[in-house]
């Protein structure tokens, strides 16, 4: 399926102006991540979009070696209705990446794959290769749609949503893809961003 023009319009624009946000407070932000674990300041990590793997960026959060650490902390797992990997007070996290990811700028060069044409400002969830592969298979056409930055999942509460939920929702946005509902997520995300951080 054809991507949007009018969609992609709105990744450039966007995309622009939150790649222009994150140089200002890079700095900071890497200054904050060096100082306390070093180097490097970016993590690349595996996510499925249209159908493919590709490399998201991120701010990194964790300490070095964190993704070889997942196997023992398996048996943590809060998430037990499906193929998602969550622990609310992962051991993995730095002190500077909860700070990160509490004012939620940890995902901020996720705006370099939006401009790549690899991600869209709003789609569906992007996952890890190893998850998609455990989806209802009704679901696997979500995995063939442009994978977002924010998504009508992400703003209905993704973190505490049923894996089910999270699915459904996904699958709704790709079948009835607009201007508005775009326009609709996006400013629900600017609220939560600045009202409700944990809304998201």
């Amino acid at each position: 399926m054809r991507y949007p023009l009018w969609k992609r319009s709105c990744d450039i624009t966007g995309g622009a102006l939150g790649f222009f946000l994150m140089c200002v407070l890079f700095p900071f932000l890497s200054l904050a991540i060096i100082i306390e674990d070093g180097f490097p300041v970016f993590v690349k990590l595996d996510r499925i979009s249209e159908g493919k793997i590709i490399k998201v960026w991120k701010f990194r959060t964790m300490v070095r070696g964190a993704h070889e650490k997942k196997k023992e902390l398996e048996k943590m797992n809060e998430r037990s209705d499906g193929p998602l990997f969550k622990i609310r007070n992962d051991p993995r996290v730095t002190h500077a990446g909860r700070v990160l990811r509490r004012l939620r700028v940890d995902e901020m060069p996720q705006f370099i794959n939006v401009l790549l044409g690899e991600m869209a400002l709003v789609g569906p969830r992007p996952h890890e290769p190893g998850e998609v592969e455990k989806y209802p298979e009704e679901y696997k056409k979500i995995t063939f749609a442009r994978a977002g930055i924010t998504g009508l999942s992400q703003v209905s509460g993704a973190s505490s949503l049923a894996f089910q939920k999270e699915l459904e929702l996904d699958a709704d946005y790709t079948e009835h893809t607009s201007f508005f509902l775009d326009m609709k997520i996006i400013f629900k995300t600017i609220k939560i961003l600045f009202f409700d951080p944990t809304g998201v």
